[in-house]
């Protein structure tokens, strides 16, 4: 006999900084990412600005968290709080 045994999908986890907390249970965070410019060979800068799901509201403007993939929540917020890595 043998049983399948099913494997949780593995979720996508990026770092950014909070730019925003005004709305409730909710952040705004800022990843920056660094990419090679095709002809030129200079490193660019391009920030991606998403929306994060934070149950306690322990996130303040400043921190460096994680976020996690997670189920859709609302419209735009498909990201979840992981942990603050670094205070303000």
């Amino acid at each position: 006999m043998t049983e399948k045994v099913e494997i949780a999908p593995k979720k996508s986890i990026v770092i950014g900084r909070v730019v925003s907390t005004s709305m409730d249970k909710t952040i705004s965070v800022k990843i920056e990412r660094r990419i090679k410019h095709p002809l030129y060979n200079k490193f660019i800068f391009k920030t991606t600005k998403l929306t994060a799901h934070d149950e306690e509201n322990s996130a303040k403007i400043g921190d460096t968290v994680s976020l996690i993939q997670s189920r859709p929540i609302s419209k735009r917020k498909s990201w979840s709080l992981n942990k603050i890595i670094q205070q303000g």
